[in-house]
């Protein structure tokens, strides 16, 4: 049976690719609330409009997603965090943005507004009162010799800034509180009206270090509402780029977490493999970054024979070196005495969150977008999802590790398999309203992007979702009982966005 068998809905929406949207009532909303805190769903996203919110929903058996949409009349709907956890900062968010407030609701403090923005509820209708400002309330801890330690929002580096509030008994780490918001900067303001060239640029920089998979998610939900493919040597360049930000990435990751273990070695050495992924980018696509290169209808800039000779010398050197370092790494014992057995991520609170990539993986949550969705070309390509159980520190390392032969692999399947063709296609006009819905998988997780188009092409609602949202409350989660000190090495081995979740 699919999904909206189990939740009665009023009436589906035509225009929604590739999956179905439907208008519900309460009856039918909250019957899907029952299904999440069943278990029975997993919560991929939640988001608002200003008379209305939608839930997507993913039956991880079947791959199966549906959206369901309750229609806030009285400005209002019932509460999904009172029964669903994962939900509560989504909808907190929601009603930052569009002052739609959830009853039953246990928390509705702010969580991107921090009353800096001239007005309340900056999406939402204008005829709404103001929010009352009063100073941010902690959660809070009680016990004997309890204290608190407070860390950020300004950190020191170069890092995003967040506010994390620890509440300790000695060195150990009673409970650990996040608020974020401090990098918020409009992006689903600026995206409504916005034509598609410009949207496709805002949807590359909602988080920097995952411009391709935000790029490829935009494209892809853009080509869905159009009933468009993307030519087939597009998704190939697609894949590529996004292979090759995975690399680098979870090189830069493996480094840092080591050196927060105080082993500067690893770092040094990953940082170099790391430049020459960004490197190889830049001879191959043109930006260390590749941003700007993928768009609805396919890509931008082909590869140069440079490139291919850049991305061929890229895996020979990371075949030569990158076996030596699993080995430095698995045979230091200083190292693995750091990372094993801490930040431990339950299992259950992995499925329960819906936690993507590395950190839903290393908890033995078997997901990954381009295997459970197979979308092109990964539906072509052979690879290996690596789960792990152990949910430490020293897990999340091992999956990055092995994603990172993985990725190497699909690389030179990539350049072995495409053939000269088009890498673009003709965007249709005329179409009318429609709605489009698509999920890639990024080096953190799943990435989330939908989106509703008007009748001349231009974007009316877009919302993007970084996997970092179901990922920084199971931080909170993973230090406790562990000490202050581990922190940095916890938050560096998750190393969620604050960007993709500040919006």
């Amino acid at each position: 049976m699919g999904i909206l068998d189990h939740i009665p809905h009023v009436h589906a929406m035509p225009s929604h690719r590739p999956w179905p949207r439907v208008v519900v009532v309460e009856a039918g909303w909250q019957a899907a609330i029952d299904r999440l805190a069943a278990g029975r769903l997993t919560l991929l996203g939640f988001w608002g409009e200003p008379a209305a919110v939608h839930m997507a929903l993913l039956d991880e058996a079947a791959a199966e997603i549906a959206v369901v949409t309750f229609e806030c009349a009285a400005g209002s709907f019932p509460s999904v965090a009172c029964q669903h956890p994962p939900a509560l900062r989504l909808e907190r968010a929601i009603h930052d943005l569009f002052g739609l407030t959830p009853t039953g609701a246990n928390d509705v403090r702010p969580w991107l507004d921090h009353h800096v923005w001239g007005r309340s509820f900056p999406l939402g209708s204008r005829n709404m009162p103001p929010r009352e400002v009063v100073p941010y309330q902690f959660l809070p801890a009680e016990g004997e010799a309890l204290h608190q330690v407070a860390v950020g929002p300004v950190h020191a580096g170069i890092i995003e800034p967040g506010h994390f509030r620890f509440t300790a008994n000695g060195e150990h780490v009673v409970r650990l509180e996040q608020w974020l918001g401090y990098t918020h900067k409009g992006i689903e303001a600026l995206m409504q009206g916005a034509s598609l060239e410009v949207a496709a640029k805002l949807a590359n920089r909602t988080s920097g270090d995952s411009a391709v998979a935000y790029a490829f998610a935009f494209a892809r939900a853009v080509e869905a509402a159009l009933d468009i493919e993307a030519p087939l040597r597009a998704t190939y360049l697609r894949a590529l780029m996004a292979e090759l930000e995975r690399l680098a990435n979870h090189f830069g990751d493996i480094g840092a977490i080591c050196n927060d273990a105080s082993f500067a070695l690893m770092h040094a050495q990953t940082g170099i493999l790391r430049e020459r992924c960004l490197r190889a980018a830049d001879i191959a696509f043109g930006h260390r970054l590749m941003m700007d290169v993928i768009v609805p209808g396919g890509v931008t800039r082909d590869t140069t024979p440079d490139g291919v000779a850049a991305l061929r010398t890229l895996v020979a050197e990371i075949n030569k070196v990158f076996p030596r370092l699993i080995e430095l790494y698995d045979n230091t014992a200083s190292l693995q005495d750091r990372t094993v057995t801490t930040g431990i991520v339950k299992t259950d609170y992995a499925r329960q969150f819906g936690a993507g990539g590395y950190v839903g993986r290393a908890s033995g949550r078997n997901f990954d977008a381009r295997r459970a969705l197979g979308y092109a070309p990964y539906d072509r390509l052979s690879f290996e999802v690596p789960v792990l159980d152990a949910g430490d520190v020293n897990a999340r390392v091992w999956i990055r590790i092995r994603e990172v032969e993985q990725s190497v692999a699909l690389i030179v399947q990539l350049l072995d398999l495409m053939a000269p063709g088009e890498i673009m296609s003709a965007l249709p006009g005329g179409r009318g309203e429609c709605e489009g819905f698509a999920l890639t998988e990024a080096f953190r997780g799943d990435v989330l992007i939908w989106l509703r188009l008007d009748g001349d092409g231009r974007v009316q609602r877009c919302h993007l979702r970084d996997a970092s949202w179901f990922q920084w409350p199971l931080l909170e989660t993973a230090i406790e009982g562990n000490i202050i000190a581990d922190f940095p090495l916890c938050n560096k081995s998750f190393n969620c966005s604050y960007s993709g979740v500040d919006l």
